[in-house]
């Protein structure tokens, strides 16, 4: 016979939808804000940081970042955000999910305005102090994916649960778009203050001195989001779900949630205290998890290791493509200022029409279509775009037909977004026991970013053509690299076909929490 419901869990998933749901998106949707921000705009400023502290006057094309300290600067982030969301994962069901909230977001803050502030002006010093606090930014960061995704699932109610975990992770959209518009706003002010030749006419001239406050500026932003949040954070109530199941505090939890949704909930604690869901005390590593979720662990972590791998090598080095099919003028033509200007509109561009539109298209229909249908949809459109992309890609370098491209590139972005980028994150959420819920979805999201890292590094060697950029080895060059993208996607779509459908379903009953231990759910 299944477990019964406690009457607490039960008004959560049949409430309507009220004031204190938008609330909770906004709490936990400023965080992904922050986190999209930050992660992302360092793609923004790393051309400038090589014209800065690694040009060699003597050489005709300005200054990049070396192969090494590249890598270091763009992926030291998703290395801190992998480990912080194992971490916070595990500590969001040991402490509670509120109890290491607010921590995560003053980690956040303080690193995110250290990230702006450097230790002299040599690049050694620059670049080490940089690092050093983007990978705390990064493990603070990591912290927000499980505990967002795990406070919104267990406040939602089971209609629209998908909506509202896709709308706190849509903010991310809003991060990366704000973050373009930033890098926008400044450069375009320091522009027009300090006139500047371009590089090929005057290679000192270039680069101003100021040019050292737009990167600064831009970074150390991030902070603002986050900082207002902060007192919502801490006011917020823990979930039912960790109070009464894990906590095994019924009492506080049906008080907690009283004044949430303004009405008396009274529950039997006597029934509370044996036949109850949540009962099971069976951890990650036993049989009975391994029978019941194993497959499901094992879907949401290959998924969200293959997605990552091509959507971060879009995200952060996009800068790269568009300069390589010509949509970007060569460095040479530029000045430092402007240089940033142009590849903050381009990313400006793609944020708006592919990226914004993709992660809302998921919010109107993930309780209509479902999470499994838009997660294997959009692996598919996205391996269908790369691949369109990659077959007839000299097609796509000629200067008309560079806008082809982008509207080509911007729709692999539309449709990661309105497809796994957005499922990824909300099936952890939900297919998980109370107790496992925080650390399982960690786990997956650590694997994600283990993808990211796996297209980070491996993606800015591997997209070297002939003659590579100084300081690179040849690689494999941009069309096949966008052809194992392309392969990657694919290889996410196939492991989609074992990931569960939880649309409409309470999160116990997606879980199995209300089964007996050795009780199969025989329903189709």
């Amino acid at each position: 016979m299944p477990r019964a419901q406690l009457t607490v869990l039960e008004k959560l998933d049949k409430a309507k939808t009220q004031g204190y749901h938008f609330l909770a998106i906004v709490i936990a949707g400023m965080g992904f804000f922050t986190d999209a921000y930050d992660l992302f705009s360092i793609s923004l400023v790393s051309k400038l940081l090589g014209r800065l502290y690694y040009t060699d006057l003597t050489y005709k094309n300005p200054g990049t970042l070396p192969p090494n300290v590249s890598a270091a600067v763009t992926g030291v982030a998703l290395c801190g955000t992998l480990a912080g969301q194992l971490f916070f994962g595990w500590l969001g069901d040991r402490l509670g999910r509120k109890s290491v909230y607010g921590f995560t977001l003053i980690l956040m803050v303080i690193c995110s305005l250290a990230s702006g502030l450097s230790f002299g002006h040599q690049p050694k010093g620059v670049i080490a102090t940089l690092c050093f606090f983007r990978f705390w930014l990064g493990f603070g960061v990591g912290g927000d994916y499980p505990l967002s995704a795990t406070i919104m699932s267990e406040y939602a109610n089971k209609k629209t649960r998908g909506s509202f975990i896709a709308a706190v992770f849509a903010m991310q959209g809003f991060g990366i778009l704000f973050a373009a518009l930033v890098s926008l706003v400044v450069s375009a002010a320091f522009k027009a203050r300090y006139k500047a030749p371009s590089y090929k006419v005057d290679r000192a001239g270039s680069t101003v001195p100021e040019a050292d406050y737009v990167w600064r500026i831009i970074l150390m932003f991030g902070s603002i989001p986050a900082a207002l949040t902060y007192y919502w954070r801490m006011r917020m109530p823990e979930t039912a779900r960790y109070t009464a199941l894990i906590a095994r505090n019924t009492k506080q939890a049906a008080s907690d949630m009283s004044k949430v949704l303004q009405e008396e909930i009274v529950e039997d604690l006597d029934k509370a205290e044996t036949d109850v869901v949540g009962a099971d005390q069976w951890g990650l590593f036993s049989p009975q998890f391994a029978k019941r979720h194993g497959l499901h662990l094992l879907a949401t972590t290959t998924t969200w290791f293959f997605l990552d791998i091509a959507f971060y090598s879009q995200n952060l080095f996009q800068k790269d493509i568009f300069t390589k099919v010509g949509w970007i003028p060569p460095a040479a033509t530029m000045n430092a200022i402007e240089e940033v200007f142009r590849i903050s509109r381009a990313q400006t561009y793609i944020a708006l029409c592919g990226t914004v539109p993709g992660y809302w298209f998921t919010v109107a229909f993930i309780d209509i279509i479902g999470r499994f249908w838009i997660q294997l949809m959009g692996f598919f459109f996205m391996t269908v775009f790369m691949l369109g992309l990659a077959v007839p890609y000299h097609h796509w370098t000629l200067p008309h037909n560079h806008t082809g491209f982008v509207v080509m590139y911007g729709l692999t972005f539309f449709f990661a977004n309105f497809g796994p980028n957005s499922t990824t994150f909300i099936v952890p959420a939900e297919v998980f026991p109370a107790r496992l819920r925080s650390t399982c979805h960690g786990i997956s999201a650590a694997c994600g970013k283990a993808g990211a890292i796996v297209g980070a590094f491996g993606f800015l060697y591997a997209a070297q053509g002939s003659p590579p950029d100084r300081g690179y080895k040849k690689g494999i060059g941009l069309r096949n690299s966008l052809f194992v993208l392309a392969v990657s996607n694919f290889l996410g779509m196939f492991m989609t076909l074992f990931v569960p459908e939880a649309k409409g379903k309470s999160l116990e009953e997606v879980a199995k929490e209300n089964l007996e231990d050795g009780e199969e759910d025989t329903r189709v």
